[in-house]
C-alpha cells in the first residue's frame, strides 16, 4: 500500500486528505473544520457511461450517520474519483466548523472543492 497526504486552507478552514492506494483501488479519508470524523462513507465503481459516448461514469453507493451532512461531498469524490482513475474507490468524510457561520460554509466547502480538484489532478 502506498499513502499520499494532502492539505487545502488552515486553522479551522484546514481540510486534509489521506489517500491509501489499495492494490488497484484507492481509499480516501477527507477532514476538515473544528473536529474531524466520520460523517458518511461513499463507495463508487467506475463503468460505462450510460450516454454510450465511450466516456466512463461510475455509481456508488453511500451511508451517512445521523445527524450528519456529509453525504452528498462523499458521494461527488467517490464518483469523480472512481470515473477519473477508472478503479473502486472508497471515501470517507468529516467536515465540520463549531457555530458555523455562512462564511463559515462558504470557506470550507471551497477547500473541500480544492482539495477534491488536487485528489483529481494527482497519478495515483
Amino acid at each position: 500500500m502506498k499513502t499520499y497526504s494532502f492539505r487545502v486552507g488552515d486553522e479551522k478552514y484546514l481540510v486534509e486528505a489521506e489517500v491509501v492506494a489499495v492494490g488497484r483501488d484507492l481509499t480516501v479519508t477527507i477532514g476538515g473544520g473544528d473536529s474531524f470524523h466520520v460523517g458518511a462513507v461513499a463507495v463508487a465503481s467506475p463503468r460505462p457511461s450510460l450516454k454510450g459516448d465511450g466516456t466512463i461514469s461510475a455509481s456508488a453507493s453511500v451511508i451517512c450517520v445521523m445527524g450528519h451532512k456529509d453525504d452528498e461531498p462523499a458521494r461527488t469524490a467517490a464518483l469523480t474519483m472512481a470515473a477519473k482513475f477508472e478503479r473502486t474507490v472508497a471515501v470517507s468524510v468529516g467536515l465540520h466548523i463549531d457555530n458555523p457561520t455562512a462564511e463559515d460554509f462558504t470557506v470550507i466547502q471551497d477547500n473541500y472543492s480544492k482539495i477534491l480538484k488536487l485528489l483529481c489532478e494527482q497519478d495515483f
